[in-house]
């Protein structure tokens, strides 16, 4: 590790000088959920994480398979900050790990647009930067690698299994009224879900997208979303689900107005992420299917941080192994084998 005293006597001043001036903190803390800084020794390759926030379940488990990797028995300590859903927050907490000169910086971008400046910063700082999760719109030469699923893929596999579910319900040919909630606009997640379901829907004329709508993957908003779109459209027979929680919320929304929905109602439900809870609702007929986004990035993160330090290269696009099930699969015993 190249920064370790120095770091160390500067995250004291951090730590001693926390609230000095009568300065108001700003809504997250740089150095929340760090190690104690008397753990920082000159073995330990120091980590900026900055996290989108803690909208979903994905995001917990993400957020805690993170945590629990990059910890001293590992040969790292971590700096940690939850940016709440705040681009700004992302910036700053950058600039931030900037001048704390870590050794590496974690970055999960709430949108993919808004980084070159701040990653110039960091490249210009000789901090290499790792994207994970969702990706930044950016020189290539910005980053050192990217973690990941891919989204496109997500989407596409959505939509060839909703092709062979309407196919062996023998709907093939009928009229499919669906409605999508979106993921936060402008993520990557957001963008790769939606076009890669739209390339499977252009080879079916009869499915016909009624509306798309930001839900910010949240429970809360998903069902207000859903809501909205049952008040207008009397017959929707397709609910596309970005996530887990809106799905929960829409699920919310569709029982409130007394329809059905799952393997057994009017309305099938297909989600994203693969929770532990969405195998709950797969197993109470809530949801049809759901399509994995393995949020486990933390042993991957150690893989590639330690190939970094062995002056070994490593691949620029990494995608994590990913499945789907749905209610057709023993879901109960899956469940069980489940780590988020």
């Amino acid at each position: 590790m190249r920064r370790g005293k120095w770091l160390g006597f500067m995250l004291f001043l951090l730590f001693a000088c926390n609230g000095c001036a009568g300065e108001p903190e700003r809504e997250t803390d740089t150095i929340a959920y760090t190690q104690d800084q008397t753990e920082i020794d000159e073995g330990l390759t120091v980590v900026g994480v900055s996290q989108i926030g803690a909208e979903s379940d994905w995001r917990i488990a993400h957020t805690e398979s993170i945590r629990s990797a990059l910890v001293p028995e590992n040969g790292f300590y971590l700096l940690f900050d939850d940016a709440q859903q705040k681009q700004e927050n992302q910036i700053k907490a950058v600039r931030d790990f900037i001048l704390q000169d870590v050794d590496y910086i974690v970055l999960a971008p709430i949108v993919e647009t808004g980084w070159d400046a701040v990653l110039q910063e960091a490249k210009e700082a000789d901090i290499p930067v790792i994207l994970v999760d969702r990706m930044a719109e950016v020189s290539e030469d910005l980053y050192t690698c990217w973690l990941g699923a891919d989204f496109e893929a997500e989407g596409k596999n959505a939509g060839k299994w909703l092709e062979e579910y309407l196919a062996q319900a023998g709907r093939a040919q009928e009229e499919i009224h669906i409605v999508t909630l979106q993921g936060t606009l402008g993520a990557s997640a957001q963008i790769g879900r939606t076009e890669g379901f739209a390339s499977v829907m252009k080879e079916h004329a009869n499915w016909n997208m009624l509306e798309m709508q930001d839900a910010e993957y949240t429970q809360a908003k998903g069902r207000e979303v859903m809501e909205d779109l049952l008040d207008k459209y009397a017959d929707i027979d397709v609910v596309i689900c970005e996530n887990d929680n809106m799905a929960f919320g829409a699920v919310d929304a569709i029982k409130a107005a007394g329809r059905t929905c799952g393997p057994e109602g009017d309305i099938t439900i297909l989600s994203f992420d693969a929770v532990r809870a969405a195998f709950d609702a797969m197993l109470a007929g809530d949801i049809n299917a759901a399509f994995e986004c393995n949020p486990l990035h933390g042993p991957r993160l150690v893989q590639i941080i330690k190939e970094l330090e062995a002056g070994r290269p490593v691949d620029k696009i990494q995608y994590m192994e990913e499945a789907y099930f749905d209610t057709d699969m023993d879901l109960e015993s899956i469940r069980e084998t489940r780590a988020y």
